[in-house]
């Protein structure tokens, strides 16, 4: 019988709070320099205390780590540093009875090379069931519509595989061959792999590189109509098995594009907001508001039941892929001015370097996070200020260890510096030495003190992310003004997207009689009347009201 997750509410995703993290990199509990199940298992308390609801474990599958874990070897097991499946049992009983969900990575698109359907695919016969776990041709010109995705490592789609004596196709690296979803028997092997996990009591999956499961001749082979019907059917198995079990579509697209995933509320209940993450970068930038209103404007209504997860940052690079030519270069101009900061069409930075470390820009920030509708989701060590290291390649550079303490390693292992799976931080500005927990916990002025207060007061308040949203105009283009209704409430956020003091007058007939409460400090502001209500924010400011009605 499968164990039921730990979410009573079938909604519970829309007022969550969503930590993200790779296992490796969080706590060693063995010493061997890796992170894993049960040095997770130790900082259950840290989580539960930052205020977060749900966690999102990155991949931790068996895997020749090529590609940090999203090439897998082996759907329904626990790759050996981080653990056992016993561990991770252990892990997610204790994860539910602090009622924390936890949700984990499905990658429907590809596979390892090294898994054992292609190792048995390239050897079976062409035309078998077998081989068409994948997609073969005997030429490269198949699909030439759909774009490379890693333009600085890849030339192609097809890869040659020499013992099956044709072109595999892969849309990522060339060493995760597709999965060929017109293939029956393939959505029923993954069926079977989201049943395991379901079994063992995950709350739900986080679904990779969705848009790109169907090939079609003259297509870009992105957002086809077919693939919209394997993650319907992908939806009524889970809903059949575990009516709570949520399903995360990860579509770097259009919000338009995006919409589609959601469906009639009969696909994906969640999908990230990509193009919203790089405009709040350009808006604080431009010192305007305009880029985070457009996008906003651009995005079509879901339906009730569905929810957009938001991220200023995460595991893989500030993506760039939804911006114009003109904004990308802007973008590189203005936030990674060393190229060696650049990887694809991204810029590869955690979010206070972004930042230039500077704290009023991280509580903005975050205050925006935390305020638009949706859910957020918090990259680990984010709520510290930890940096990273460009000089690490690829992504891995935002992927280093915790930083727990200023002790050697910065408390996340005991091994040997030497086989650590990754040099810890150790910069004047960002090293663990001056950035770690502990410091902060001890300091009640301390950014993860804040994040904590944060995270608190949006739990508070189902406007939060429940909410609808009207943006004000006012004349100043630095301040950004938004309300946010659920029911009977609203919520009046403003935001000063300037380095610089800032006046603004907002219009607010709409909320005439009521009385803004600053939430931070629940401090009364003078009730709304038919003038225009005056406010002055310091650099990089925001204010959150609570409006309430006070009968006399």
């Amino acid at each position: 019988m499968p164990r039921p997750g730990s979410a009573g509410d079938p909604l519970w995703y829309k007022r969550a709070v969503i930590y993200e993290l790779p296992v490796k990199s969080f706590y060693d509990a063995n010493g061997d320099g890796i992170g894993d199940f049960p040095g997770l298992l130790e900082k259950l308390d840290y989580i539960e205390a930052l205020g977060v609801t749900c966690l999102w474990l990155l991949p931790f599958f068996p895997s020749p780590l090529r590609d940090d874990g999203y090439d897998i070897s082996d759907y329904c097991n626990v790759h050996p540093s981080y653990g056992t499946l016993d561990d991770f049992r252990r892990f997610l009983d204790a994860a539910h009875e602090r009622r924390l969900q936890v949700v984990i990575e499905l990658v429907l698109n590809h596979t390892s090379d090294q898994h054992p359907w292609f190792q048995r695919a390239r050897r079976a016969p062409a035309g078998s069931v077998e081989r068409d776990y994948y997609v073969w041709s005997d030429a490269e010109d198949r699909y030439r519509d759909a774009r490379i995705i890693f333009t600085d490592s890849e030339r192609s789609n097809w890869t040659w595989d020499p013992v099956a004596q044709a072109y595999f196709w892969h849309r990522f690296f060339h060493h995760q061959p597709d999965l060929n979803y017109d293939n029956p028997t393939v959505l029923q092997e993954v069926l079977r792999v989201i049943d395991f996990w379901l079994d063992l009591g995950v709350d739900g999956f986080r679904l990779d590189a969705v848009p790109y499961l169907i090939e079609r001749e003259g297509t870009r082979c992105e957002n086809l109509p077919e693939t919209h019907a394997v993650l319907k059917a992908v939806r009524r198995h889970v809903q059949a098995r575990v009516p709570r079990g949520m399903l995360l579509a990860e579509a770097n697209q259009w919000p338009a594009d995006v919409r589609a995933y959601f469906a009639d509320g009969d696909e994906c209940q969640m999908a990230y907001h990509f193009p919203l993450m790089p405009r709040m970068f350009m808006g604080l930038h431009l010192e305007d508001r305009h880029p985070i209103v457009e996008i906003m404007q651009q995005t079509p209504a879901i339906p009730e039941t569905c929810q957009w997860a938001l991220f200023l940052r995460n595991h893989d690079e500030l993506t760039l892929e939804m911006v114009t030519d003109e904004e990308r270069d802007y973008m590189h101009l203005a936030y990674s001015a060393d190229a060696q900061a650049r990887i694809n069409l991204g810029i590869r930075r955690r979010l206070a370097p972004l930042v230039g470390n500077n704290r009023r820009r991280i509580e903005l920030r975050n205050s925006l996070l935390f305020s638009l509708p949706g859910t957020p989701i918090l990259y680990y060590g984010d709520e510290i200020g930890m940096g990273d290291n460009t000089y690490l390649g690829d992504r891995n550079g935002v992927r280093t260890p915790m930083q727990w303490t200023g002790d050697r390693n910065a408390d996340f292992s005991r091994a040997d510096p030497a086989r650590l799976y990754s040099p810890v931080i150790m910069d004047p500005i960002y090293g663990y030495r001056g950035i770690n927990v502990e410091a902060q916990e001890r300091d009640a002025s301390s950014l993860l003190q804040w994040m904590r207060n944060l995270i608190g007061l949006r739990k508070l308040f189902p406007a939060f992310g429940s909410g609808s949203l009207e943006f004000l105009e006012p004349a100043n283009r630095k301040i950004l003004a938004y309300v946010l209704r659920y029911g009977p409430d609203a919520i009046l956020c403003v935001a000063n997207l300037s380095r610089s003091v800032q006046p603004v007058e907002l219009s607010l007939s709409a909320l005439v009689g009521l009385t803004p409460v600053e939430i931070l400090g629940y401090t009364d502001f003078p009730v709304v009347s038919e003038q225009p209500y005056f406010l002055t924010l310091g650099p990089y400011g925001f204010y959150w009201f609570e409006l309430q009605r006070r009968d006399v």
